[in-house]
């Protein structure tokens, strides 16, 4: 009875574990960062259309992580959705005249915004706007066009 018992314990153990390696699996898969806007600074952009891009959502420059999308709304007066991302404060000299985009990683990966340095010598500071923007490609749009074009011929 008692070597029923360690072996019964040494599986629960098991199981245990290998939750446990589950658990850390998925949260070093998913990449998501504590960071906030106390952490960091904090950057604007307005995008006509926004896409897929949640709050969450990955903000790279050159393919590198530099902050997090923490809030998306909608202005009424301007028609267009206004992006807050918190920008890691490790990375502070991004140019005035910088060009925020939309893009997916992969065919149907997750979106994110990518910044890309321009070539003025002032940066942009806490709570700036980025002026430069590109919205989400949505294949849905590009292919209503084409089909309605050739349609209409």
């Amino acid at each position: 009875m008692k070597q029923k018992d360690t072996m019964e314990i040494m599986v629960g153990l098991f199981v245990l574990a290998a939750v446990a390696a589950l658990f850390m699996l998925a949260m070093k898969v998913s990449n998501l960062t504590t960071l906030n806007e106390d952490e960091g600074y904090v950057l604007y952009a307005r995008f006509d259309n926004i896409g897929g891009l949640k709050v969450m959502s990955p903000v790279r420059a050159g393919g590198v992580l530099v902050g997090r999308v923490v809030a998306i709304e909608y202005d009424q007066d301007r028609f267009e959705a206004r992006v807050k991302m918190a920008i890691d404060p490790r990375y502070d000299r991004f140019p005035r005249d910088t060009t925020a985009s939309i893009f997916t990683a992969g065919l149907l990966g997750e979106q994110y915004i990518s910044l890309e340095a321009g070539g003025e010598e002032a940066y942009l500071g806490n709570g700036d706007e980025i002026r430069l923007t590109q919205s989400a490609f949505i294949l849905e749009q590009v292919l209503g066009r084409l089909f309605y074009d050739q349609a209409a011929q």
